[in-house]
């Protein structure tokens, strides 16, 4: 279980580290997009995000990927 959580932190830090290094200008207009949506819908987007995470993350590995 360890293994697989220290796996998703680095892709995760991959994935962030890549818009930070290929788009920095873009992540100005990104936040101040982010800044117009309501808190709410932000807490909803991120509740989505982490549970269709954790549903990809449980079928990956009940798939035998790791």
């Amino acid at each position: 279980m360890g293994l697989i959580l220290v796996l998703g932190i680095g892709m995760v830090l991959v994935i962030e580290g890549l818009v930070f290094a290929l788009a920095p200008s873009r992540l100005d207009d990104l936040l101040k997009l982010m800044n117009q949506i309501p808190v709410e819908t932000r807490r909803l987007i991120g509740l989505a995000a982490v549970t269709l995470g954790a549903v990809l993350v449980s079928w990956a590995i009940s798939a035998g990927a790791m």
